[in-house]
């Protein structure tokens, strides 16, 4: 089988040719993002292999079609990229990998909520140069917390457990209650009790039509003053500069961020040398209690080996006419 991947980095090739040792797949890498720009150079494929910030639209997927290509493999868990709905006009299978590591996720959110609070990160720029004072660097104790949780799939279940064993008191708000997590001591409750209680609010819930910018300015109102929101999910789930609003009002305490909503501009890229034109994430990154990291939290040697293994796995069972044997792998 034939497979075209965008948005490669080099870890993408690593993984993917160690996974390949029976020589059943060949491998084409881009390292742009699949979108109008690129789509009619791809050639003699039977696949496309796409991340989140690729943009797989009507109009691209009549061009792969044409092109005779018959899947579309997300290597990850998120598919508000992809139109299904033209996949399924147009006769393509679209997989995904549903639950390459949640604990990767949720340990980064944990991480992130950690460094923020206990300003880990400012601390260790201070020793370097020898600047041992503690002022301004004071946090609080997370036990007894109130840490409210907005999706409790694989990673936000994975996230409740880590938060339990802090001694947070946990509030979750998803459709569907988890029985395991309500016998752990995690409290479902209404969305607007999430908002009102939480000390710390984390989203783990996918993006959809109907969720975009979930945090924004009336949910913000809602919240009580001095609350840490942390995204690890999806950015478009944000309003960003109503959060902006919010931290300068000093409503929000605390920004981290692992997701952002024009990412695909930034984040995966050196631009160190270049001049960021994105006025909004320069005004979030002027706040000194804002944390951002570049969509990090998947970043494991375990997620990576799961989301190469699970993705050729997928593709390998359509390629054989079979329905992929992981939960919820056919979208399409």
């Amino acid at each position: 089988m034939r497979i075209a991947f965008f948005s490669t980095q080099p870890y993408d090739r690593v993984f993917f040719e160690r996974e390949n040792t029976a020589g059943y797949f060949n491998y084409q890498f881009y390292e742009t993002h699949l979108g109008p720009h690129i789509v009619q150079a791809v050639e003699n494929v039977d696949a496309v292999c796409v991340f989140v910030n690729d943009r797989v639209n009507e109009n691209v997927i009549q061009v792969l079609a044409e092109k005779g290509v018959k899947v579309i493999a997300l290597r990850c868990a998120g598919f508000n990229n992809v139109d299904l709905e033209a996949a399924k006009r147009y006769g393509m299978a679209v997989c995904r990998v549903p639950a390459y590591s949640p604990e990767a996720v949720a340990e980064h959110t944990m991480a992130m909520l950690l460094t923020l609070n206990r300003k880990i990160h400012k601390a260790y720029n201070r020793v370097r140069e020898q600047n041992f004072s503690l002022n301004g660097l004071l946090g609080f104790n997370l036990y007894g917390r109130t840490v409210g949780v907005i999706g409790t799939g694989k990673i936000g279940k994975a996230f409740c457990r880590i938060a339990l064993g802090f001694g947070c008191r946990v509030m979750a708000f998803d459709l569907h209650e988890d029985e395991e997590l309500k016998q752990a001591g995690v409290s479902y409750v209404p969305l607007e009790q999430v908002y009102k209680v939480s000390d710390i609010l984390s989203l783990h819930c996918p993006l959809t039509p109907e969720n975009r910018h979930l945090i924004n300015k009336e949910s913000l109102e809602m919240m009580k003053e001095g609350v840490t929101l942390i995204n690890t999910s999806r950015g478009g789930l944000v309003d960003t500069w109503a959060v902006v609003e919010a931290l300068k009002s000093r409503r929000l305490a605390g920004l981290a961020i692992d997701v952002y909503e024009q990412e695909e501009k930034l984040f995966f890229k050196d631009l160190s040398g270049t001049i960021i034109e994105d006025d909004t994430i320069q005004r979030l990154m002027s706040f000194p209690n804002v944390l951002i990291t570049a969509h990090q939290a998947f970043f494991t040697e375990e997620a990576l080996t799961q989301i190469a293994r699970i993705t050729l796995q997928n593709l390998q069972e359509l390629g054989r006419g079979e329905r992929p044997s992981i939960s919820q792998a056919l979208l399409a």
